[in-house]
């Protein structure tokens, strides 16, 4: 068995090697007719920039995208530039100089990659598919028998901040800032899956597909090692099963069938605030203008955020979402399982926690009171501030750095749940209503506790649950996510997730000694 995980591997890490590789590769030559399409397409009204392409770009070889980019940027930017200094304000290209690049580049792609995309899938995702099953399935009979096995987690340089934790650091970094800032590298990645976003939607993949194809491939490769370690864990497969389940088919499959028939791209899974641009006035007027359709999606995003959300937390608790059914817990669960005892458990890091998440709710709510604002009044500033300034700042720190970057390349690092506990602004608005008007509870049962500390370590919220255990303590968090984690780990069976009556739900923080209360009355208090 051991063999074979071996050899899945080293498949597996070829496949990765060859994906990371092909970026760089290819080959683009831009004819005349391609590119008079793409100047009808953006409304280019810019001479300068045309002229330049022509005589640069239209008819030349060239071998790789390292050496097209700065050919289309530097031939635009120059363009506007000449455009601003001259006054001339509608000739300007406000397409960034990457996403020109990533459109010529699509649309002049050529050689052995755009070529031949079935057999380049297979040596990228197939191999890394087929490498990782191998390296995975043997578990089945190498965890050997019933209970979650956790053996030399810290011992594991993969799994210990070791050397092989920073290089997955650093290749999930990167692919993240390649998706976010620099599109232009990720057409290659486009031409493997064309044929599968063709299928769907009718059309060519950008690099958003490549995102949520790859994002539903490597949790459904994970979800699997997720049952082979779980599979004695009822509450675990089912959870799996379940956000596995919305990210396919609710913010994959769906959004793309729906572009295909005309419809707006839509998750109807995805709610305000973490779908954070849903009132942006881009996206309304584009749901106004689509009929019936766009209507129902207006009115469900409203209805999801204001009603169904918190009904939901209040008979289940947050865990209904965020470990459910939400996509960005869905890949911590999968993805990130080796990777949850990282979560700081400091009394520091719950108040950065405290700060910081419910600071990015307070900045989604009044960017969205100001969009909605300038939306109503056909104003494009709120007291003076730029209404478009502030989508900008949010976008960029929030929406790519911090959920994207951050909130997933740290997982190696800093633990699973980095974007959930201490940035998404759906969680925050979620705890409020768990923490002070919910049902739900982790009921301890502190006579049982041994103090082993498996709980709190496996905690990817960074929850010292011993700590309550101890004392025999409910635990009624706003960050608990209700993954069940800790119930799952502990040998003593002391912890157990709960939907309940309200009365008695947060019980003392104090010790009780036997000699200093009325035991029976206590009891009967509860």
């Amino acid at each position: 068995m051991k063999a074979i995980q071996n050899i899945g591997l080293v498949i597996f890490l070829i496949g990765l090697a060859i994906f990371a590789a092909v970026p760089v590769l290819g080959t683009y030559k831009l004819d005349q007719n391609t590119f008079d399409e793409i100047v009808k397409e953006k409304n280019i009204k810019s001479d300068v920039f045309i002229q330049s392409i022509n005589q640069n770009v239209v008819g030349k070889d060239f071998n790789g995208m390292l050496s097209l980019s700065p050919a289309i940027s530097s031939a635009l930017d120059a363009a506007n530039s000449q455009h601003r200094k001259n006054k001339e304000y509608k000739k300007v290209i406000y397409t960034s100089g990457h996403d020109m690049a990533a459109l010529v580049g699509k649309k002049s792609g050529a050689g052995f990659i755009a070529q031949n995309k079935g057999l380049m899938w297979f040596l990228t995702f197939g191999l890394g598919i087929i490498g990782a099953l191998m390296f995975i399935l043997p578990n089945v009979v190498l965890l050997g028998k019933k209970g979650i096995k956790n053996d030399g987690i810290y011992h594991e340089s993969a799994t210990n901040r070791g050397w092989i934790a920073w290089m997955v650091f650093v290749f999930l970094v990167s692919f993240y800032l390649v998706l976010y800032f620099r599109p232009e590298f990720a057409v290659n990645w486009t031409f493997l899956v064309d044929p599968i976003s063709e299928s769907l939607s009718g059309n060519p993949a950008g690099h958003w597909f490549v995102y949520g194809f790859m994002y539903c491939t490597v949790m459904t490769v994970m979800a699997v090692r997720m049952y082979i370690k779980y599979r004695h864990n009822v509450y675990q497969v089912v959870r799996t099963t379940s956000v596995l389940f919305f990210q396919i088919v609710f913010a994959f499959l769906i959004p793309e069938i729906m572009v295909r028939l005309q419809m707006p791209y839509y998750d109807f899974k995805n709610a305000f605030p973490l779908d954070y641009d849903f009132f942006f006035q881009w996206n309304l007027k584009s749901l106004l203008d689509s009929g019936g359709i766009g209507l129902f999606i207006l009115v469900w995003g409203v209805v999801l955020t204001l009603v169904i959300v918190p009904v939901m937390v209040y008979f289940f608790g947050k865990r209904w979402y965020c470990s459910w059914v939400c996509g960005c817990g869905g890949l911590a669960e999968t993805l990130g399982d080796p990777y949850r005892q990282h979560s700081s458990k400091s009394l520091f890091s719950w108040k950065v926690e405290r700060w910081l998440i419910h600071g990015v709710l307070l900045f989604a709510v009044v960017m969205t009171g100001m969009t909605l604002y300038s939306f109503f009044t056909e104003s494009g500033t709120v007291l003076g501030i730029k209404t478009q300034s502030v989508q900008n700042t949010y976008s960029l720190l929030i929406g790519a750095i911090f959920a994207g970057v951050i909130g997933t390349g740290f997982y190696p690092i800093f633990g699973n749940r980095v974007w959930c506990r201490f940035g998404c602004p759906l969680a925050a608005y979620l705890g409020f209503v768990q923490r002070f008007k919910s049902r739900f509870r982790i009921t301890t049962n502190g006579g049982q506790c041994i103090s082993c500390g498996n709980c709190s370590t496996y905690c990817e919220q960074g929850i010292d649950v011993r700590a309550y255990a101890q004392k025999g303590e409910n635990i009624v968090r706003s960050s608990c996510v209700g993954c069940g984690v800790c119930s799952a780990v502990c040998p003593r069976g002391v912890l157990k997730l709960e939907n309940g009556p309200e009365e008695g739900r947060i019980n003392p923080t104090e010790v009780l000694l036997g000699n200093d209360v009325n035991l029976m009355e206590l009891v009967n208090k509860k």
